[in-house]
């Protein structure tokens, strides 16, 4: 998955989104990802959804004349996004919704309830502080008497999407919602609507969790490469853990963080560094709408308009359309594959092994981590650190080398990233395979 995350209260009404999709194919995306588009409570967060049947007013263009109903626009997006070559991803929001939906007054059973008699808020703990979502009620998954009921229900909120056109899920918080309920939902969805996809959403949780969640028969699960420091331990661990349950999706920011282009100070190096290492390191990746012309305010779920558009001068559309490139072309970094951090010469230099395991593709990735200084790294051969013994070729999307000699010495610029594939050569995968053979028998 190439993802483009079209954020629905910057696109504006649906019928606007069409130049963001187009946008978005021409950079080599093959999916757009839209967060809740259905009607929300009286909080306006898109993540508190009062009527899933409903659309947000603020998405729907009432001027359209001629029965152009809000179904009918939401049916032309997705018509549009497949005439440029796209899939529509949309979140899928089954752990809570608003506090002032009519389920809570037509289903009280479906939901978590205060000794005080109060519908329960969802929180959660940043730096040991609680955090109560107050515009939320949790459902109760785990014990309502109804499980049928509201799995149903549930099951009824997929098909009206999928019936929309779209064709995967961003499972919001899917760590709240029981492993079974997931494993029972996609396995009916999957027999009712073929090929239909789901993404797990599980940042911050324990390994277990993550792990336990994902098992359930998610196609993808997010993970927390954006905030790896290109040093400490834990992504490596992470990624072997979690590589073998479900393949995983890096981005470089998020509509729940800040833009990076204001936590790095304007740094354009940093930009580029942070997108090619989400593309490369992952089998998936998605990017966030203004990412490729440097926005800098964060993405609000309520406050978010399409007046804050942002005129910067900044254009990354090229270099993220070459990176997206690399990605389709080469199998190696479509799949979680096999990865070692490999620490040699200058400790601001990263250099990460992949190594395909559908196809006999390597990959070496030399990436300067500092984004602000040049990097000087040198080795007496590259071909040291793959597997395979034909030559590497140089598949940057910037600065790419005609010619890699040995030993082998490069200025790297700040940010910059050198992309090198291979392919193991089968007559010796042959051989190796026949020795071991002829070993089994002796």
């Amino acid at each position: 998955m190439i993802v483009y995350n079209l954020f629905p209260l910057l696109a504006g009404t649906f019928p606007n989104w069409r130049p963001h999709l187009e946008r978005a194919a021409g950079m080599g995306f093959d999916w757009v990802f839209v967060n809740p588009i259905q009607r929300p409570g009286s909080s306006g967060s898109l993540y508190s959804i009062a009527d899933y049947r409903a659309f947000n007013p603020r998405l729907v263009d009432r001027d359209r004349v001629g029965g152009f109903s809000p179904e009918d626009q939401v049916r032309q997006v997705v018509k549009d996004a497949e005439r440029f070559g796209l899939k529509m991803m949309i979140d899928l929001v089954i752990s809570h919704c608003s506090v002032d939906s009519p389920l809570i007054a037509s289903h009280p059973e479906w939901f978590m309830w205060e000794s005080a008699g109060r519908v329960r808020h969802p929180w959660c703990l940043d730096n040991k502080r609680k955090v109560v979502w107050k515009d939320l009620a949790q459902f109760d998954h785990h014990h309502t008497r109804d499980k049928e009921g509201l799995f149903r229900w549930c099951f009824d909120v997929v098909g009206f999407l999928v019936e929309l056109g779209f064709k995967a899920f961003r499972c919001d918080a899917a760590y709240q919602v029981p492993r079974a309920l997931w494993s029972r939902l996609i396995g009916e969805v999957r027999r009712k609507y073929p090929g239909v996809l789901f993404v797990a959403e599980t940042l911050g949780c324990q390994p277990d969790q993550t792990r336990s969640t994902a098992s359930a028969g998610f196609d993808f699960i997010f993970n927390s490469a954006k905030w790896w420091d290109f040093e400490a331990e834990w992504f490596a661990r992470q990624y072997a853990l979690d590589r073998e349950i479900a393949p995983s999706i890096a981005f470089p920011e998020s509509h729940d963080t800040a833009r990076l282009m204001e936590e790095s100070g304007g740094n354009l190096d940093q930009l580029k560094q942070r997108y090619l290492f989400a593309a490369l390191c992952s089998a998936g990746v998605m990017m966030p709408i203004g990412y490729e012309f440097g926005f800098r305010k964060r993405l609000h779920v309520v406050k978010t308009a399409p007046a804050d558009w942002e005129t910067t001068g900044i254009d990354l559309r090229d270099f993220v359309a070459k990176v997206n490139r690399i990605k389709a072309a080469h199998p190696v970094f479509q799949e979680d594959a096999p990865t070692e951090i490999i620490r040699h010469g200058n400790p601001r230099v990263l250099v990460m092994w992949k190594g395909s395991t559908r196809t006999r593709e390597e990959a070496l990735v030399v990436l300067n981590t500092d984004a602000r200084n040049a990097q000087h790294w040198e080795t007496d051969s590259l071909q040291r650190f793959v597997q395979a013994g034909r030559p590497l070729t140089d598949v940057s999307p910037e600065y790419p080398l005609d010619y890699l000699p040995s030993p082998f010495s490069y200025d790297l610029r700040p940010g910059q990233g050198i992309v090198l594939v291979t392919s193991r050569d089968p007559v010796a995968e042959e051989n190796n395979a026949g020795m071991s053979a002829m070993g089994d028998e002796q």
